[in-house]
């Protein structure tokens, strides 16, 4: 087993809570160094180990990605011996992660408070729909609502249609990116001050901080921001453009850039055409220019499209899925993806630990164990409980 190498290296993280927000901040934190111990009730695995598109031999393979570089042990939370156990740890521990209901803690007997009496120096991350407070605190929230209460889903989409939804959970990813950020910030304050504190992320309010100047275009023009597709309305040209062979994404909105187009499409006059010689012209004739890239660069290959625009300084690229980036050397050179020992497939490809560190990078030490599977290490090493305090515990239904 691999050594953390990241700079959060010595610090212990809790991991509480199911599917991915919480178990994705635990896996950035995990990533960068931290022991995170993940916690699932005895017989109640997380979901997550269930999902996934794909599952060969039904095993899932999300999975493996999000419980990497954990440590996982069953506990019963609303169990009493569960709860003081959970005490102990938190004793121990410098972070907590929890995306329960707001409420589920404290009625447990596990509320900030309460663990801060025990540990003054713990951060306690907790990610929900809708936070900690205000009259929509206790309303379930997963990933999909916050995303359209934060605004994000209508704005996502082709205009003619109900809004469309990403590929993946931004939502969950984005409020558990969020958290660890928080995490960090109040690791800086702890180190100056000694004191701990609680971090409060809301998917909706992680979504909001996304949507750049669509509340002040409201508050202060009056004006809603529509769905528009594949490209941003008065940013042109900047879009998606049909290859011979695909599509390739071209952006060239700035002024210098959009000359180097013109110039790499053999129509350099183009450029000084005063409907397209700066940003608002460009921006109100868009649908004009996009036809014109369209017409040139349907008649080429991507591969050849991205060389005359390499060649003339302009950015483009393809559109890529797994398969080409498992093909692609740029990922190769960098690690994007690395090969992750697994007890089922072998290795598994998954993507490595973002972001770098030059002095201290994170690593993956381990895919995701199974459920309990460090239950005698935790409850006996770190704890101290004996063989047959375990024993009776499970006896008990608590581990």
């Amino acid at each position: 087993m691999q050594e953390a190498t990241g700079p959060l290296k010595g610090l212990r993280v809790i991991e509480l809570g199911v599917l991915l927000a919480g178990p994705f901040c635990g896996q950035l934190l995990g990533d960068m160094g931290a022991e995170v111990i993940k916690v699932e009730p005895p017989g109640q695995p997380d979901p997550l180990r269930e999902w996934g598109q794909v599952k060969p031999d039904d095993k899932s393979l999300w999975f493996p990605v999000v419980g990497r570089n954990k440590k996982m042990i069953t506990l019963n939370l609303r169990h009493e011996d569960g709860q003081n156990m959970l005490k102990d740890l938190v004793a121990k521990s410098d972070i907590l992660v929890e995306n329960f209901r707001p409420g589920t803690m404290e009625k447990w007997g596990l509320g900030y408070d309460v663990l801060k009496a025990i540990n003054p120096g713990l951060i306690m991350v907790r990610i929900s729909g809708y936070g900690q407070t205000g009259p929509n605190a206790k309303k379930a929230g997963y990933a999909s609502v916050g995303e359209a209460f934060g605004g994000m889903r209508y704005v996502m989409g082709e205009p003619d249609r109900m809004p469309s939804r990403a590929g993946i959970s931004l939502g969950d990813s984005l409020a558990a990116t969020f958290g660890a950020m928080g995490a960090l910030a109040a690791l800086q304050h702890r180190n100056a001050t000694g004191q701990g504190q609680m971090v409060d992320s809301a998917i909706y309010e992680a979504c909001l901080s996304m949507m750049e100047s669509l509340v002040p275009e409201y508050g202060v023009a009056g004006h809603i921001r529509e769905r528009t597709g594949s490209f941003l309305p008065k940013i042109a040209p900047s879009n998606v453009y049909p290859a011979s062979d695909g599509m390739m994404i071209i952006a060239a909105n700035q002024d210098t850039v959009w000359r180097r187009l013109a110039e790499a499409m053999g129509r350099p006059e183009l450029a000084d055409d005063p409907k397209f010689k700066s940003h608002v012209p460009r921006g109100e004739n868009q649908a004009e220019i996009d036809a014109l890239i369209s017409d040139w660069s349907r008649k080429l290959t991507q591969a050849e499209i991205a060389d005359v625009c390499e060649a003339h300084g302009v950015p483009c690229g393809p559109i890529y899925t797994g398969k080409e980036m498992m093909d692609d050397p740029h990922y190769a050179a960098r690690e994007s993806i690395t090969q992750v020992p697994h007890p089922h497939f072998g290795t598994i490809p998954m993507q490595n630990v973002f972001p770098k560190f030059s002095e201290t990078p994170g690593n993956i030490r381990w895919s995701a164990p199974e459920t309990g599977a460090h239950n005698e290490e935790i409850y006996g090493d770190l704890l101290g409980r004996s063989d047959d305090d375990l024993n009776a515990l499970k006896e008990s239904g608590t581990i």
